[in-house]
């Protein structure tokens, strides 16, 4: 398959709601992202697009060892990071839009769109099967000098 620049996140339905946005005061949260946004050049990191941006956690999942890891906090376009949640923006009816987003940035047909989406599921579904996943949140402490709720 096709390697793509923009993909879609599998996060298993255990780790669901676990975001830095919640553990962190809203001064702790402020600095991670700005951090994001400053590190970025204030453009997605994924499309180059300026202007508003969101701050997106990009974890790691190591299925052996059921550990989610935290490797960066990423300055994302609000299109680019609507693709990586792509489960979540069908349910709130922005799948479309999302669709061409992806197609476009990955210069990419709807055919491969849809093996993309077919081979996201495949592994959505085997980390779900998976439990007792164990957060790791190591680089956020070793980066920011922070305290969690």
């Amino acid at each position: 398959m096709k390697e793509f620049k923009l993909t879609f996140e599998v996060i298993p339905e255990e780790c669901w709601g676990y975001s830095l946005y919640h553990i962190l005061s809203p001064a702790d949260w402020d600095k991670v992202r700005k951090d994001a946004y400053r590190r970025a050049g204030y453009r997605c990191r994924i499309c180059g697009a300026k202007g508003r941006l969101e701050a997106h956690e990009k974890w790691r999942y190591d299925e052996e060892n059921r550990l989610q890891k935290l490797e960066d906090v990423l300055a994302l376009c609000h299109n680019c990071h609507q693709v990586k949640h792509i489960s979540r923006t069908y349910l709130v009816g922005n799948g479309a839009d999302a669709a061409e987003h992806f197609m476009r940035v990955n210069g990419c047909s709807q055919a491969e769109f849809h093996a993309a989406l077919v081979k996201m599921n495949e592994e959505y579904s085997a980390r779900n099967k998976i439990e007792g996943w164990v957060t790791d949140i190591t680089w956020l402490k070793d980066k920011f000098d922070i305290t969690l709720k």
